[in-house]
């Protein structure tokens, strides 16, 4: 094995590993209790939708208000699923075509709208979330305002791990590549970009694409945990959640992305008494991050042992001068 992956599996691997061994020691002593693993469960579903919404919005620079939408696809398509199959694979099929189908949404979205910019695109993109509540809030086959329920429940630890660490992972991997780099080349100039080959319209519809699966595969995650969604639940209102974390942590930043899902959870779970303070404190920490640190806890920047290294480095002793050695 190379010195690089080695590396790679001692800063990364055996982080998440230890993560893993004690939140499953937690469940199997019953330290961590039903309402601490719901509240787990929803940070990691906010962590797939966070790095998914930063995706399209931080690293390719469309601003977008229409992720819950997408949620909202990916949620039914796998209680629907569930429902007719209520087995381990009915469930990850369901995921798998929930966020297909989401993915689908996205691209014939993305085709005619992300040749807009800026506001438009944004009133464009809630235009397409609010279009999917109203629709499932009608259908039949949705059992309309009433939702769907008796889902049998498939999600657990293991496979929030599985799925939340292996959608941040495949999201970095993407950004890495030759696609990834084009995007954040749109992202920086638009002109630019295109002046050297870019293809900025085929970027910013794969981006989008990309993104809208995984906000599918969140909403999947979603469903087969909670076992009962409605329309209601995927408003304007989820999309302004996800949209929190995502500037909360930084517009170009995984990383961030993760720690600003992690900050609005104990804030959440400290308030959960007190909806409407909740909804005024994400207000106001908007404003807050708006006026004072604008480009959010992280930046672009992306958490590395590097952060470490320069806290704990040593400082250098200072030179000596002519007269301390005798010259």
């Amino acid at each position: 094995m190379s010195n690089p992956m080695v590396k790679t599996v001692l800063t990364r691997g055996v982080p998440l590993l230890a993560l893993y061994l004690v939140v499953l020691g937690g469940l199997n002593a019953g330290v961590i209790d039903d309402y601490w693993m719901t509240t787990i469960g929803l940070l990691c579903i906010n962590i797939v939708l966070a790095v998914s919404l930063n995706l399209i919005t931080g690293f390719t620079g469309q601003f977008s208000l229409g992720h819950a939408g997408f949620m909202a696809i990916g949620a039914y398509a796998t209680g629907l699923i569930m429902l007719a199959l209520p087995t381990v694979p009915g469930f990850l099929l369901g995921l798998l075509v929930g966020g297909l189908i989401a993915a689908l949404v996205g691209f014939l979205l993305g085709l005619p709208t992300l040749r807009l910019r800026g506001d438009y695109l944004a009133i464009a993109t809630l235009g397409m979330a609010e279009i999917i509540r109203i629709l499932l809030n009608n259908l039949e086959f949705t059992n309309g305002a009433a939702g769907l329920s008796g889902m049998p429940r498939m999600m657990d630890w293991n496979w929030f791990f599985i799925l939340t660490v292996g959608s941040v992972l495949l999201i970095r991997n993407f950004l890495r590549s030759h696609h990834g780099r084009n995007a954040i080349a749109v992202r920086e100039d638009e002109i630019a970009a295109e002046s050297v080959g870019v293809d900025a319209t085929r970027a910013k519809v794969l981006s989008f694409t990309v993104g809208a699966f995984f906000g599918g595969l969140a909403g999947g995650m979603y469903a087969s945990y909670f076992y009962f969604i409605k329309p209601d639940t995927f408003g304007f209102l989820k999309s302004i959640d996800i949209l929190v974390i995502v500037v909360l942590g930084g517009l170009g930043s995984l990383s961030g992305s993760v720690i600003a899902a992690i900050v609005l959870a104990v804030i959440s779970t400290a308030l959960q008494q007190f909806t409407a303070v909740r909804m005024i404190l994400y207000a106001l920490l908007l404003v807050v991050i708006m006026v004072f640190r604008p480009q959010g806890l992280m930046g672009s920047r992306e958490v590395s042992l590097q952060v470490f290294r320069k806290l704990f480095k040593p400082k250098p002793a200072d030179a000596p001068t002519k007269g301390a050695t005798g010259e």
